[in-house]
This record gives C-alpha cells, sequence and structure tokens, in this order.
C-alpha cells in the first residue's frame, strides 16, 4: 500500500510488528499521548543482542512501515556500532538499543507517567 493513512496507535504497532520479525526482545510500547510535556505520542522501544540484529531491525521497521503505509521515517538516527538507533515518524519514534544503551538511557523510567504495553517475546 502506498501512503495510507494511520493514526499514531496503528503505526505503533506496525513498528512493533517490524520488530518482532526480527526477533527483537523487550519490546515496549509507550504511550505519551496524555503525559505532560510529552515529545511525540508513542515510543516503541526494543532491544537487539547485537550490532548486526540492531541494524536487521532497523530495517526491518522501515521496510514494515514502508510496506504497510508508504511512509519513510522523517528521521534516524544512530546505527548498530553505536549501540542504539532511532527512527522518527513524528507521532512515533522507534528506538532500538543493544541491553547496555537501553539501560543507560532508561527511557522507560524518565517517560515514567507512560501507559506501558509490553509485547511478547517471539
Amino acid at each position: 500500500m502506498k501512503n495510507k493513512s494511520v493514526g499514531a496507535e496503528e503505526l505503533a504497532h506496525i513498528v512493533a510488528k517490524g520488530m518482532q520479525e526480527i526477533k527483537a526482545q523487550n519490546i515496549e510500547i509507550l504511550d505519551l499521548r496524555k503525559v505532560k510535556n510529552g515529545v511525540t505520542d508513542f515510543f516503541v522501544i526494543c532491544t537487539a543482542s547485537s550490532d548486526t540484529q540492531l541494524d536487521s531491525i532497523k530495517d526491518s521497521i522501515e521496510k514494515e512501515v514502508k510496506d504497510t503505509i508508504g511512509e519513510k521515517p522523517w528521521a534516524t538516527e544512530g546505527v548498530g556500532t553505536q549501540g542504539w538507533a532511532l527512527l522518527d515518524y513524528i507521532n512515533v519514534v522507534a528506538h532500538v538499543f543493544l541491553p547496555k544503551k537501553r539501560e543507560f538511557y532508561a527511557l522507560e523510567e524518565l517517560w515514567g507517567d507512560a501507559k506501558v504495553f509490553k509485547l511478547p517475546n517471539q
């Protein structure tokens, strides 16, 4: 599909599906819509076990979103050798971390007022 309009919550689940395709671990969707000073509507966070898997998850998210709704990320940052990657779809931001970087940034704690949905590991 090309340029299909979807809401932020549906986009968050599309991003999570891209993560699941590459066996990302500890996938969480943080709903920031009711959080004061929230920077976006949703964060989708996962953990990769290696630099290679991190890059593969990032690529899978981009492919899943592109194939489903025809959109590219507004911005991307980071690569596997940095231990993290970010894909910004404006209302949804995907974060892919190696374990130590996820612990360091602790987004779940930083945005502790967010409603959190944990997806089962595949």
